[in-house]
């Protein structure tokens, strides 16, 4: 349990029982959580140097580090520089990849102001206070929360928010960027199948009809989560 720990510090404790579901894995849930978490962070230096840490401990718990394959090998064998900037287009610059969960579902709304709100306040409740450095709804933020302090209220972010995380993962895909492996990744520790496309989402998420798109294109597959069925 050595490098779990050095991964993970407390994380994965007691089995994960929600209604209608139990986690009967939660350490391996944590540390793809916090693995992934790592992995679709901005790439510093350190994020680099990890990563052998990352493949050594997704093995101890039975996960094939094949699976998130192609974003190691992206991440270990690009210039670095080359790669900060090709995250900072992706993930900043554009919002076809947010990883920011609650632009999926509310884009730039005065709903969104609230969904973040309640993500601290969850945060809060387990003496977390957050920054200003990045939002509290950012995939990664979210992830390292289950994956180190509440696997059972990270769980429930996540599963809230599932829509937002098979959208931005059917994106990924289809823009043929090597994030989707670790988003795959972390959609297999909730239950059920992914969808296989947007539609098949939109009828998860149950949405009616949205009262206002501020921000969203015409294109944008949020649009579909927003209209794919009823409140």
């Amino acid at each position: 349990m050595g490098l779990l720990s050095s991964l993970l510090g407390r994380a994965g404790k007691g089995t994960v029982e929600v209604p209608g579901y139990r986690d009967r894995s939660p350490q391996r849930s944590a540390v793809i959580r916090q693995s992934a978490a790592l992995l679709l962070s901005y790439p510093r230096p350190e994020v680099i140097e990890q990563l052998p840490l990352v493949e050594r401990a997704l093995t101890e718990v039975g996960v094939d580090p094949e699976q998130v394959a192609p974003l190691i090998r992206w991440l270990r064998e690009s210039d670095l520089r080359e790669i900060q900037g090709d995250y900072v287009q992706e993930f900043d610059l554009s919002r076809r990849h947010s990883l920011h969960l609650t632009y999926w579902t509310d884009g730039d709304t005065r709903r969104r102001g609230e969904a973040l709100s309640a993500f601290k306040q969850v945060y809060r409740a387990h003496g977390c206070e957050f920054g200003d450095e990045e939002l509290p709804d950012h995939l990664p933020v979210v992830l390292e929360f289950a994956a180190r302090v509440s696997g059972k209220d990270g769980f429930e972010l996540l599963q809230r928010y599932r829509p937002s995380l098979e959208l931005l993962r059917l994106a990924l895909i289809r823009d043929d960027l090597p994030q989707a492996c670790a988003v795959e990744l972390v959609c297999s520790t909730l239950p059920g199948p992914s969808p296989e496309d947007e539609s098949a989402v939109a009828r998860m998420a149950g949405y009616g009809p949205p009262t206002e798109a501020v921000g969203l294109d015409a294109y944008d597959p949020r649009l579909l989560t927003m209209t794919g069925g009823n409140q």
